[in-house]
């Protein structure tokens, strides 16, 4: 399986530079993983499509002003770190820019001495770990020296930064926002459960694992990075009941899919469990844990494409692809939704 098979043309103007006024007038692209019919809508009629004897599973992690700029003790060459995992005892996991500039022992200086990162260890890909000095409490100091990461593709700024968090967002902690979550308002939210759909809350902290692109030919050579996720005894005992009377497991967005995907395969049921996942999702794939995926358009090429057409079919993701662009469909973190479900029910109603 070649990394060029997930490829697709994606004209630049279709990528979402900023969010819509209204998070949840998205458009909304149907998609019927078994037979690949394709129904369009917009995002606040979700409910109309959802289940009611479903379970809805959302990422409850904040971002972070992970981005931080410092500069060396001695030279005071500028250098940039996104901050990407704690690693317990104030030693962080930070990608680096430039990295070539650093060594063990390096100490890089933020903000007049707010913050001071000495070089622990250095590991290929841009990658080292730190140990950070500072006073107080470490996301309070974030707070005033560093900035929210937008992906990438985004080069405008954002006028305001609430709008890369879910409304539902608590557990800081990731370097990028669980972006399928961004559709969703309060009221919806409040819809879903008066509807008598539960909604679980999950945790996994977003960090370089989610978004690195693909850099080899083979896709079973890719190495995914490790990032941390918690499953409470309460979600856990909800997800189980769930399988218990065959209610379908809805995952927002694929940070949630990985979570309840790598916990169920290793227990074979929902556990209580802090650990970490490296889980890497592509066709051929067998999924045990969910059975329906709310999300937005991926990057060509990328991890969660491969994710996606795991679990609805190449040829149908590819497809679904095509449409969105041809119909001009806004794409990435800012850009509209996408619901893969099992069928589309409001056709058959």
């Amino acid at each position: 399986m070649k990394t060029d098979d997930f490829d697709y043309y994606l004209p630049l103007d279709l990528v979402a530079q900023t969010p819509i006024t209204d998070r949840s007038s998205s458009r909304l692209l149907i998609l019927d993983k078994n037979t690949g019919d394709i129904k369009e809508d917009r995002f606040f009629n979700i409910l109309e499509y959802l289940d009611k004897n479903s379970v809805l599973v959302i990422n409850n992690t904040k971002v972070v002003p992970a981005r931080i700029i410092g500069e060396k003790e001695d030279t005071k060459a500028k250098i940039e770190l996104l901050i990407l995992k704690d690693l317990g005892s104030n030693i962080y996991e930070c990608l680096a820019k430039p990295q070539r500039r650093l060594k063990i022992g390096t100490k890089v200086i933020f903000k007049d001495g707010l913050l001071v990162a000495i070089v622990k260890e250095i590991f290929d890909e841009g990658i080292i770990r730190v140990e950070f000095i500072y006073q107080g409490i470490f996301y309070e100091v974030l707070d005033r020296i560093g900035e929210v990461p937008l992906p990438p593709y985004i080069h405008k700024k954002l006028d305001n930064i609430d709008r890369y968090q879910t409304v539902y967002s608590k557990i800081k902690g990731s370097s990028a926002a669980p972006t399928a979550g961004l559709h969703f308002t309060n009221e919806i939210l409040t819809k879903i459960r008066d509807a008598g759909i539960e909604i679980v809350e999950v945790t996994l902290s977003i960090g370089l694992g989610t978004f690195r692109p693909v850099q080899v030919e083979d896709v079973e050579k890719h190495k995914m990075h490790t990032e941390s996720y918690t499953i409470s005894p309460i979600s856990a005992a909800i997800l189980n009941r769930a399988k218990r009377e065959n209610k379908k497991i809805v995952a927002v967005g694929t940070t949630s899919l990985r979570t309840l995907e790598a916990n169920y395969q290793k227990y074979n049921e929902f556990r209580e469990e802090t650990s970490e996942t490296s889980i890497f999702i592509y066709p051929g794939y067998k999924f045990k844990a969910i059975d329906e995926l709310i999300t937005n358009f991926h990057l060509p090429k990328s991890t969660l494409i491969m994710l996606v057409s795991a679990l609805a079919s190449k040829e149908n993701i590819m497809n679904a692809y095509k449409y969105a662009v041809d119909n001009k469909f806004r794409f990435f973190s800012f850009g509209d939704s996408m619901y893969i479900t099992n069928k589309i029910r409001k056709i058959e109603e």
